[in-house]
């Protein structure tokens, strides 16, 4: 499977070429709208600010909107963030910047008086829901999970970021840091998803969830995989 990450300026590239290779992908990094389109699976990277990655990446919005229709697409940290429906970051209170909208939902900044903003270290998944994206990931979906937060998972992953979007039904797995937010989310017909940590800094869970987006896009092409 051919996975195409999009090269807007942001982002570290390199690992997460490195992280896809692992997952036994053929990797090409390309900034050309026109290859972006063709692409059979595509990966969103960014980092920093909300705004800036909205500014860089506006020549693919249009091609990322139309790839959504029918393309498995893979959003990391801010990528994931461009998907929801609007951000409040950087702008006066009671504003957002737009966002993609191919995942309805707002971004908004963590609970400076709850805990330490930004939130960067190894934190806890709890998974909500089954996808093929955490597939085989411990703490799989599960009326006993939901029922009992105590219960451990044992899938830590490495996040570094200040802003998320609260849990909603777009939601596969949470975190918790002062509140609980979408550490994973999707489109309603699952084939636009993302992690608000960075799979690939995530040691053999990010490695796993990796392959799992590979094998998604592989069987997507081949039967159109239904979603629970």
């Amino acid at each position: 499977m051919k996975v195409t990450i999009i090269d807007y300026g942001v982002g570290n590239l390199r690992s997460l070429r490195r992280g896809l290779e692992r997952a036994d992908a053929t990797v090409e990094i390309s900034d050309d709208p026109a290859q972006i389109a063709d692409a059979e699976a595509l990966v969103l990277p960014g980092v920093g600010a909300f705004g800036e990655c909205v500014r860089n990446s506006r020549p693919f919005h249009d091609v990322l909107v139309e790839a959504a229709e029918d393309t498995p697409i893979l959003g990391i940290c801010v990528g994931l963030q461009l998907m929801f429906t609007e951000s409040t970051e950087g702008v006066p209170d009671g504003e957002t910047i737009d966002g993609l909208d191919l995942i309805p939902g707002r971004v908004e900044r963590l609970p400076t008086t709850a805990v330490k903003v930004p939130h960067m270290g190894w934190n806890q998944l709890t998974i909500e829901r089954e996808h093929p994206l955490v597939a085989g990931i411990d703490g799989a979906a599960s009326e006993t999970r939901r029922a009992d937060r105590s219960v451990d998972d044992g899938a830590y992953v490495y996040f570094v970021h200040s802003y998320a979007s609260v849990v909603d039904s777009h939601t596969v797995a949470s975190c918790d840091y002062g509140f609980d937010f979408a550490a994973i989310a999707t489109n309603e017909a699952g084939n636009v998803m993302g992690t608000q940590f960075h799979p690939e800094k995530s040691g053999p869970i990010g490695l796993q969830l990796l392959g799992n987006f590979v094998a998604y896009a592989e069987a997507y092409h081949g039967d159109r995989v239904s979603v629970p």
